[in-house]
């Protein structure tokens, strides 16, 4: 069209304009082209179906997820005071099915919209962590008050709010900064000041587990926005020495009794097999009986937590690898392997810097847990008390699951494929990265969104396509 309209307005030979330069019409020309391709390119919106691998690990594992929580509750549920097999998987059940619409009702809507509900959320998480020590309002399970029970409302678990709040926050203000993400003045300080809050009010609970997953995928999303690779060791390092302190005890006044004795029991859990050392023991004897191809389903020997506490909860895991073996042990893990690498590919393609960040730090959030859950229970790392993501029993963490992969697949619709660097100098109004809405992202001109490295491909976008 735009092109059309140039080539109509050229004057006839003869005319006073006809008597310009050729170089200058044909610098105008070029110019009204690359500005309307520019315009069609940013302004395009969802123009294609979302990632159906996302879609479908998600909904498989949740699937597991529930019929696990049955297999390995209904006994213990039946033989308790609620005298109901479905007292543990009904919750479940509804949850998953709100869930479900949430992860729907999110990826019908422009992922770009969280950058107005950013700082409110995360100022919303704070007060929601903060109001977990109040007396009147917080609950104390097994040691820690991580429950928030606000009148006839379901108890809520705010540090599942807290992780998906503090991910937007730190994509928003990340993509807003840009290069200056690597500088310590403008980049590591500002980072401190924000995770930190999220990170120690968690550890306070105390919830270490939920603390490592956050702090993982606050690092995450700092090295991959660009922080300094020296900084990025320095702090690996520190963090590094730190648990070794904590290991040998030199900062054991950190922790609480019962967390510096599953570091103890997780160095030798068979010292104390009827005591600390049960869980894993137990966990690791459940995984032993299922074999390669499992006793079956329901016909497990720990099912119903006769034997394994919280069977449905942290360590379903081993009921899964008793019921099904190690083919469905295998299936559960690579499940969260097509997830992972779905998600980095979204945030790889993303259309802005805004969404590349928010997709991988979904992304790492949820893998991580997932590696500390199954770690847990192959006894590769200390107990931590958090849940399979998807699959574990527990509303708020199902739910806050489902609508952080409904905000991956909103990223998905809008996903670009990738070409071949062009050669015109980006002239067609498109960044150095491929990303298009830079002015919009973070008001710099036309410089482009930044992500690291020199060697990452150009993202053109895809032809077209409804759905």
């Amino acid at each position: 069209m735009g092109r059309v309209g140039v080539e109509a307005r050229l004057p006839l030979p003869g005319s006073r304009r006809g008597a310009e330069p050729a170089a200058r019409r044909t610098r105008a020309a070029g110019a009204t082209r690359s500005t309307a391709r520019a315009s069609a390119t940013v302004l395009r919106r969802e123009h294609h179906a979302p990632d159906y691998s996302i879609l479908l690990a998600v909904v498989a594992l949740a699937a597991i997820g529930i019929l696990m929580v049955y297999s390995s509750s209904a006994m213990s549920a039946y033989i308790g005071p609620q005298n109901d097999t479905f007292a543990i998987v009904g919750p479940q059940i509804f949850w998953g099915a709100l869930g479900i619409v949430a992860m729907v009702v999110v990826m019908r809507i422009d992922y770009r919209w969280l950058r107005l509900a950013s700082v409110p959320g995360y100022l919303i998480a704070i007060a929601l962590l903060v109001l977990v020590f109040v007396p009147s309002l917080g609950r104390v399970v097994g040691g820690s008050a991580r429950w928030l029970v606000i009148g006839p409302l379901p108890a809520v678990h705010p540090a599942e709010i807290a992780k998906l709040a503090l991910i937007v926050y730190l994509a928003h203000w990340m993509a807003n900064k840009g290069k200056a993400i690597g500088a310590f003045r403008t980049g590591t300080v500002p980072f401190f000041v924000i995770a930190l809050p999220v990170i120690a009010l968690v550890f306070k609970e105390p919830d270490l587990g939920t603390t490592i997953v956050i702090a993982l995928t606050a690092f995450t999303m700092f090295f991959v926005a660009g922080a300094s690779l020296r900084l990025f060791a320095l702090l690996l390092g520190g963090g590094a020495a730190a648990v070794a302190l904590v290991l040998s005890g030199a900062l054991s006044g950190l922790l609480k009794g019962y967390q510096l004795e599953r570091i103890q029991t997780f160095v030798n859990p068979w010292a104390d097999p009827l005591g600390a050392g049960f869980h894993t023991i137990q966990g690791l004897l459940a995984l032993g009986l299922g074999g390669i191809f499992g006793s079956g389903l329901g016909e497990s020997k720990l099912a119903g937590g006769l034997y394994l506490p919280n069977a449905w909860n942290d360590f379903i895991f081993a009921i899964i690898g008793e019921e099904f073996g190690f083919i469905g042990a295998g299936i559960v893990i690579g499940l969260f392997i097509l997830l992972a690498y779905a998600g980095i590919r979204t945030a790889l393609r993303a259309p802005d810097t805004f969404g590349a960040l928010l997709a991988a730090g979904i992304t790492a959030w949820l893998c991580f847990q997932a590696f500390i859950n199954i770690g847990v229970v192959v006894a590769l790392l200390p107990v931590t008390g958090i849940t399979l993501p998807f699959i574990s029993a527990g509303g708020s963490s199902l739910l806050v699951s489902f609508a952080a992969a409904g905000i991956l697949l909103s990223i998905s619709r809008e996903t670009r494929d990738p070409e071949p660097r062009s050669r015109s100098g980006g002239d067609d109004g498109r960044s150095d990265t491929g990303r298009t809405d830079a002015t919009a992202d973070r008001g710099r001109r036309n410089r482009g969104p930044h992500l690291p490295g020199s060697r990452r491909r150009d993202l053109a976008p895809s032809p077209t396509r409804r759905g």
